[in-house]
């Protein structure tokens, strides 16, 4: 047996570090079992945090549990045969409620996961049995359209110190000696992976009875992936170039997003003001090397926009700051979601004027400001949108007003005189006449062959 799995924690008390998010998922649990359904729990955190472990000790805490791993395949219709009826549906017992437990919901990609992500909202919103989910990345476009509707739980790193306490706990047990530093040096190594500490001390102690600093070289330095905070906080913090090189080294995001941290966060650390005109030159100054990027698809430009937005913004402060600065996420992001309705409007009526111009889109709404103008008068505001075709939503865009229709453009209908009435009474009266006539013919068979033979001789009358 593994020791990640001998020495896998059996209950809640011997779970290390997290002590907040400990408490929020017991609350969870104790609501859930009182009767009161809660938002679905979204675990987030690296690897070795303790998301898997949190979700198997919750698990036992219901009478049922229903898993779905990043191995499974995760399409739309693959997760609403499975987790779909599993939400809806009671267990064996009656009301006895079953855990749905979604790992690295992060992942969702590719063709065999086509529409997972449309089927996790579905069952988010019909939730009537408690769900949990993984993620490694808070920060993933994957979950961006469910993690709104979740209890967000953040877990942080493990300790050094509580990694050490665990790992010398382990040698105690499996009988192993071992050097204070050799333990504190695994411990580090592992950058608050607990899981991968555990699996380094198996490897370099299996069989052996004492481990020293020789038997280090049999494990490599673990190759950590920072995320975008770390590296701000590093860039905001720091004035070592090498320092600084090697945390933008480590990260793995869009440089763009990067940037805009790195922006929004500048004044919540820095006071000078010298100093954050001067790092928001720098900023600029980047931006405009990942524009040319972008638009030349010479992506040789990034190294220059790295070098300006990490080094250029570090070296503008005179020192660094000794105090704690809490950090916030890009506010331009939660700007668009909230105008997100309205640009879709913008577009939508642009896409109408621009096929009834043969124009692009682009040109349509440069447009826009003229149009207004045109619109402040109902006529031709009425004309106008007749022509392109708009909604009355659509409208609002350039009038507040709704466009009422013009007089002229009402159709009256005016009222029959009595000639008019005479020419539709003899009109009724005759198609009266007919139907008679045709109901006798029916009736009357001789009547209906001299009918026949007078009509065959009145081709031939002038």
């Amino acid at each position: 047996m593994l020791w990640t799995e001998k020495y896998h924690p059996k209950n809640f008390d011997e779970v290390l570090g997290n002590l907040k998010a400990k408490k929020e998922i017991l609350q969870w649990v104790e609501d859930w079992k009182a009767g009161n359904p809660q938002k679905c729990l979204l675990l987030v955190g690296p690897p070795g945090t303790g998301k898997t472990t949190f979700a198997s000790l919750i698990a036992g805490e219901f009478s049922d549990s229903i898993e779905l791993n990043a191995s499974d395949k995760r399409s739309y219709d693959a997760i609403m045969s499975t987790v779909g009826e599993a939400s809806v549906s009671k267990t064996l017992f009656g009301s006895r409620l079953k855990l749905i437990i979604l790992d690295e919901v992060d992942g969702l990609h590719g063709n065999e996961d086509r529409g997972g992500s449309r089927a996790i909202n579905k069952i988010i919103n019909d939730i009537t049995q408690p769900i949990i989910m993984m993620a490694n990345d808070p920060y993933s476009n994957r979950i961006k359209s469910f993690k709104p509707k979740c209890k967000v739980i953040n877990l942080r790193k493990i300790h050094t110190n509580s990694i050490v306490f665990l790992l010398k706990k382990i040698c105690v047990k499996e009988e192993v000696e071992f050097e204070e530093h050799v333990i504190r040096e695994l411990a580090k190594r592992s950058k608050g992976d607990l899981r991968s500490a555990i699996n380094d001390l198996e490897i370099i102690a299996h069989g052996e009875e004492k481990i020293t600093s020789k038997d280090l070289e049999l494990i490599t330095q673990k190759d950590g992936r920072a995320t975008v905070f770390d590296a701000t906080r590093t860039i905001l913090k720091s004035k070592d170039p090498s320092r600084i090189k090697t945390a933008m080294r480590q990260i793995e995001a869009d440089p763009s997003l990067l940037l805009e941290i790195v922006v929004e966060n500048i004044p919540r650390e820095y006071e000078k003001k010298e100093e954050i005109e001067k790092a928001y030159e720098m900023v600029s100054e980047a931006d405009i090397y990942l524009g040319r990027a972008f638009s030349t698809r010479a992506y040789t430009y990034w190294k220059y926009a790295y070098d300006l937005m990490s080094i250029g913004v570090a070296l503008s402060k005179e020192e660094s700051y000794k105090k704690f600065a809490r950090y916030a996420n890009s506010s331009v992001y939660t700007m668009l979601s909230k105008s997100r309705s309205k640009r879709d409007l913008r577009d939508r009526v642009a896409g109408k004027i621009a096929r009834k111009l043969h124009a692009s889109k682009r040109v349509a709404i440069s447009q826009f400001p003229y149009f207004e103008v045109m619109f402040q008068d109902n006529e031709i505001a009425y004309n106008m949108m007749m022509y392109f075709g708009l909604e009355d939503d659509e409208v609002k865009l350039f009038r507040s007003m709704k466009v009422k229709i013009p007089e002229s453009k009402i159709k009256t209908d005016p009222k029959p005189s009595k000639s008019t009435k005479k020419v539709k009474k003899s009109s009724n009266m005759a198609k009266k006449k007919k139907s008679r006539d045709e109901k006798s013919t029916r009736n009357d068979p001789s009547k209906k062959e001299n009918d026949h033979k007078e009509k065959q001789t009145s081709l031939f009358h002038f």
